[in-house]
């Protein structure tokens, strides 16, 4: 299934213009006709707006069926990585809920900051200090 192809299937469906998406996305015509021809691929987000505009389930850009899918399963933590098991993924679980909750911006600036402590972490490590942050997360 091309993505494209069912953007506009769906619009058509919905008895909605590109105008009418621009309207509610905020999107530009534009870049609505782009996506539509496969002249453009849009982000997650951007589909997510779309659906929201076309009042249909996310899932319904990738599935044809009328009833959701029966069964869609949960994404498996990596083996072993931060985050899959213990106090970790208590920890991952609150940043996915706070994060579900924020808008673009925040989110971009609360990467740029991550990216500045990761610089810091590394020019510590280079000069031989590393403090520690374990247990220092409070239960919040």
């Amino acid at each position: 299934m091309v993505i494209a192809e069912r953007l506009k299937s769906l619009r058509l469906y919905r008895r909605l213009s590109q105008g009418d998406i621009e309207k509610r996305t905020g999107l530009l015509r534009c870049y609505i006709s782009r996506v539509e021809n496969g002249h453009s691929i849009p982000v997650i987000e951007t589909l997510e707006k779309m659906a929201r505009a076309m009042d249909i389930p996310l899932y319904a850009l990738f599935y044809d069926g009328e009833e959701p899918p029966k069964r869609v399963p949960k994404p498996k933590p990596l083996p072993g990585g931060w985050g899959s098991h213990g106090r970790d993924a208590q920890v991952l679980a609150k940043f996915r809920e706070f994060l579900s909750r924020t808008n673009d911006a925040d989110i971009n600036f609360l990467l740029f900051i991550a990216e500045k402590m990761v610089q810091k972490k590394k020019a510590q490590e280079r000069s031989g200090k590393n403090p520690s942050i374990k247990g220092r997360i409070s239960n919040q």
